[in-house]
């Protein structure tokens, strides 16, 4: 296992400095500067030494190769830089921010296999029935449906027909007020879990159909074994392992920030902070989310390999 994650934490290096550098440079390449998004229209009444001057106080004055190293070097001592336009560390600001989308990225995980591992094991058990032709029509519907079109049908119809609103705009932390943080949470995840409950159904119902036709499992019948425990003991478990890596990829993705659904239900998460640091050309701020979203995806990966070992004990941490 050691030999395994050494190997794993040397690949991590290369991709983060790929990333740090792709993110450094693409933020840059954004029509405007910070000064202008700060001061706006006032920003053409600044001479030239008034701009020369901000340049120098905000660190801009200096080569972007030379801008680069010096928040690299930052980085490797666990500064990610200080957030110009709200004026606090990076760092600070993730740490205030990230539990919303954490919140939000497991409850919609929790939806997503609530909903899409039972219809994907029904459907391909009983395959080609009224049962399975529902199933993947929902799915069908559910990756149709963007996630931000159904979250705004979620609070037509919630306001339209019965009167209501999502509690929104007043986001209330969960050690806070559970009751309250819940029902702000619970309709952006149904528009996030349903989407990806549809993928979900999908993965497990084809995996399901590809392990039932193995040679191990006619054996298993052939033995007499109850079909309840054929479908627990020999396929469930060996069909979970692609439905594994599409959780985590999702919920990778996730945790990166699920930009337009926090927008339209005003969770104060991630998506939201690193959007508004992008219109506000806030450098640092979406350099540090960016490599911490990277950050997340890597970690992730690395937990879905280990779920690996427990579903097939044929994988191991040395790759045989």
């Amino acid at each position: 296992m050691v030999r395994y994650l050494t190997q794993r934490f040397i690949t991590l290096i290369p991709m983060l400095i790929g990333i740090s550098i792709m993110v450094f440079g693409a933020i840059r390449l954004v029509p405007g500067d910070f000064i202008t998004a700060q001061l706006g229209t006032e920003a053409g009444m600044l001479s030239d030494t008034q701009r020369a001057s901000l340049e120098a106080y905000y660190g801009l004055d200096v080569p972007p190769v030379e801008q680069y190293f010096s928040w690299m070097g930052n980085v490797l001592t666990g500064n990610l830089g200080m957030s110009i336009r709200q004026g606090r560390p990076v760092v600070d600001l993730i740490i205030d921010r990230f539990p919303a989308t954490l919140e939000l990225a497991i409850i919609s995980v929790i939806i997503a296999l609530l909903i899409g591992i039972p219809m994907g094991i029904l459907s391909a058990i009983y395959r080609n029935s009224a049962l399975d032709i529902f199933a993947r029509l929902f799915a069908m519907v559910g990756l149709s449906i963007p996630n931000f079109l159904l979250g705004t049908l979620i609070i037509f119809v919630l306001s339209v027909y019965f009167g209501i609103l999502p509690t929104s705009g007043n986001y209330v932390d969960l050690t806070e007020d559970l009751s309250l943080n819940l029902q702000q949470m619970i309709f952006p995840a149904l528009a996030l879990g349903t989407s990806f409950a549809s993928s979900v159904m999908r993965m497990t119902r084809s995996s399901m159909l590809e392990v039932m036709s193995e040679d191990y499992i006619r054996t298993a019948r052939s033995k007499g074994l109850h079909e309840r425990i054929v479908l627990q003991r020999h396929a469930l478990k060996n069909a979970m392992i692609p439905v594994v890596t599409l959780v985590g990829i999702e919920f990778g993705y996730l945790l990166g920030g699920a930009f337009i659904v926090e927008q339209i239900f005003a969770i104060p998460g991630i998506g939201r902070l690193l959007i508004n640091a992008i219109t506000q050309r806030d450098y640092a701020l979406v350099q540090g989310v960016t490599l911490f979203i990277a950050v997340n995806f890597v970690v992730i990966n690395l937990i879905v390999d280990f779920a690996y070992t427990l579903l097939d004990p044929r994988v191991t941490y040395d790759g045989r």
